[in-house]
């Protein structure tokens, strides 16, 4: 059973694995000359057969640049492996710029809430969802990991709420009705603080000293 597997069927319409090089993942960490700056490009599954935490943080460590500038493509995966990246990029001393390119689903959705400031690209999408897994086993244990999914969404659900305000129960309703969200959606719902258009660059510029939540907690209302 792979990763892909598990995923909703309607993110892998819009994600295509990239071909493997056959480093086992589809990432790069550089430095760019000159310019105090580290890129590092999450294109790929979070986690087995993908872009395991391990090889990500070991690799993230090594970075002494003091702004790292991070672009996601990330269909997202397993749940402990975006978990063990966020902190990684919440604990790294660099000042975390994320940018979106295609798509941030799943746990790739939350690894981008690690970052000081956050842009979506042109016509990018952000998906969140319920996490998902599979049983085999009596009721009792069919149960008891329905009772570990109600845990874990709900901590998902308060990372989503501590970036973008509202409350962690509304976020929850909006992951188990799996919401997309444009480009311009996820900045009007606080999951980003920017969204480029052909008018606009990236900006590079120092995150909001706060976040605008009431059109966050507005757009919950509605999807509540």
């Amino acid at each position: 059973m792979s990763i892909r597997e598990l995923l909703p069927p309607a993110l892998l319409y819009r994600h295509r694995a990239p071909v493997n090089t056959g480093r086992g993942a589809w990432y790069a960490i550089r430095n760019q000359a000159g310019t105090g700056r580290a890129i590092v490009e999450l294109y790929d599954v979070i986690g087995e057969y993908g872009v395991t935490a391990r090889e990500f943080v070991q690799e993230l460590r090594d970075i002494d640049a003091p702004v790292i500038e991070l672009h996601i493509n990330s269909p997202g995966g397993m749940v402990y492996d975006g978990l063990t990246i966020y902190n990684a990029l919440k604990d790294h001393p660099a000042r975390v710029e994320a940018i979106v390119d295609g798509i941030a689903a799943s746990s790739a959705s939350w690894i981008l809430q690690a970052a000081e400031h956050r842009t979506m690209n042109r016509h990018s999408e952000l998906m969140i969802h319920d996490g998902l897994a599979l049983t085999i086993g009596t009721a009792a244990d069919h149960l008891e990991t329905a009772a570990l999914l109600d845990r874990l969404s709900d901590n998902l659900a308060s990372i989503y709420a501590e970036r973008a305000g509202g409350d962690t129960a509304n976020w929850r309703a909006a992951m188990r009705a799996e919401t997309w969200y444009t480009a311009a959606e996820a900045a009007d719902a606080g999951l980003a603080d920017e969204a480029v258009t052909d008018d606009a660059e990236l900006s590079n510029t120092a995150p909001r000293t706060q976040l605008v939540t009431a059109r966050a907690r507005a757009h919950l209302e509605r999807v509540a």
